[in-house]
């Protein structure tokens, strides 16, 4: 039985980064880039306007007042998608659009809201200083700067300054095809009725949901029975067409756990125990390069498995340099834990109060709890070394939600 960091380093240096892939823009949200993206023109590409007004020069209005208007000429209008035709000169100005080009001559923009217009003109009501709501070409972006860097991965804003940039087509790591497999006679697909003895299959659409959330391509390939023939020809069927499998299932140390008998079949076991809690039997092994993940059968330790072992795996064969969910340190408010001897991974509710975080356990912990994932807002790891924590302790949290709303600053 190893450790879980020892777990951790073999899995992940037995995986590399999949090669580079060209694809359309639209195909890169939540794929990791392999190339350094670099600017070949500013953004903006030219000075604009950062408000509806008016484009003038401010030396023609330093004593304008709301009592003492400024009256200046308006030469023309402005939208957006166009140049001026004119030059201002003093005592001129033009109505501007948000984001049309400043005009010649013009050095700052007069929100509309600071104006009143009259026959011909437009009276001034207060000074701006020079360059005031001007947005200067290249305050976004500069030519020349590299905006993205090989290893980032690809979200809304990526996608946006790849856009502005004429990306059309990217370089990306190609995302790594995960064969998902669930063993057991006992198991039954989610439409069929249940029938004395039987459960239905959930670890299949909880790790494809996993898989997914990487930004790994998951396929399902079914339910195989507590047979060693059966998963070798599961396995041997999609050789040609994954990247690395998961099964749940199947790596205790009975008569009908079959994985570790598959795995040294056709390639070779790294590891079967780890000192966790859950997900202690579990088994890790190439077969022809290509990672299997044995997880054990039961919900929770599937979950935390994953979290542990095969989300970074997948992450690094994505090219990602995040690898890692992000953690905190949170203090208990539910007494936790249990033996020395094992890492054990506590479900735990998060809040925050003060700037400071709280953590409680989200209920009973056993490992085929589904729930407690599902309301767990991150993992409490308790070291080897550490039994039974009172509240008051303080622990590391590995946050398995970020999102807004995921947490609130008063216990609910």
């Amino acid at each position: 039985m190893i450790s879980v960091t020892e777990a951790r380093e073999r899995v992940l240096n037995s995986v590399k980064a999949n090669d580079p892939v060209e694809v359309p823009l639209m195909e890169t949200l939540g794929r990791v880039l392999a190339e350094d993206i670099v600017a070949d023109t500013h953004i903006p590409p030219f000075d604009n306007s950062a408000m509806d007004g008016y484009a003038l020069l401010s030396e023609d209005i330093v004593k304008a007042t709301e009592e003492n208007p400024v009256r200046l000429e308006v030469l023309e209008d402005l939208p957006a998608g166009y140049t001026a035709r004119r030059s201002l000169g003093t005592g001129q100005a033009i109505r501007i659009m948000t984001g049309a080009p400043i005009p010649p001559g013009a050095d700052a923009v007069i929100p509309v809201e600071l104006t009143e217009r009259e026959d011909g003109g437009v009276l001034v009501r207060r000074a701006v200083e020079r360059g005031a709501n001007v947005r200067k070409a290249g305050e976004d972006v500069r030519k020349g700067e590299t905006v993205l860097s090989r290893g980032a991965r690809v979200g809304p804003a990526e996608m946006g300054l790849l856009s502005s940039l004429g990306r059309a087509r990217v370089m990306i790591y190609r995302a790594p095809v995960v064969g998902i497999i669930s063993t057991g006679d006992e198991l039954v697909p989610v439409e069929e009725e249940l029938r004395p003895g039987k459960i239905r299959d959930s670890n299949s659409y909880t790790l494809w949901g996993m898989v997914r959330e990487t930004g790994a391509e998951p396929l399902r390939l079914g339910i195989v029975s507590d047979d060693a023939q059966a998963l070798r020809n599961a396995i041997l069927d999609h050789l040609e067409e994954v990247d690395a499998f998961i099964t749940s299932g199947g790596v205790s140390v009975g008569d009908y756990d079959i994985v570790k008998e598959v795995l040294a079949d056709l390639g070779e076991i790294d590891f079967w125990k780890v000192s966790m809690r859950p997900g202690k039997p579990q088994a890790f092994g190439l077969i022809e390069g290509k990672p299997l993940f044995g997880l054990p059968g039961n919900p929770v330790s599937v979950m935390v498995s994953f979290e542990q072992f095969v989300r970074p795996a997948l992450l690094k064969m994505m090219g990602s340099r995040e690898l890692y969910r992000p953690e905190i340190e949170a203090e208990i408010e539910t007494p936790m834990g249990r033996s020395t001897g094992r890492v054990e991974f506590i479900r735990v509710i998060l809040r925050e109060e003060e700037g400071k975080f709280k953590a409680r356990v989200t209920g009973p912990q056993g490992s085929g709890i589904l729930k407690s994932m599902a309301l767990g807002q991150g993992l409490a790891v308790l070291g080897e070394e550490v039994g039974r924590l009172e509240p008051g302790a303080r622990v590391r949290v590995q946050l398995l939600r970020v999102e807004p709303g995921a947490w609130r600053s008063s216990a609910t």
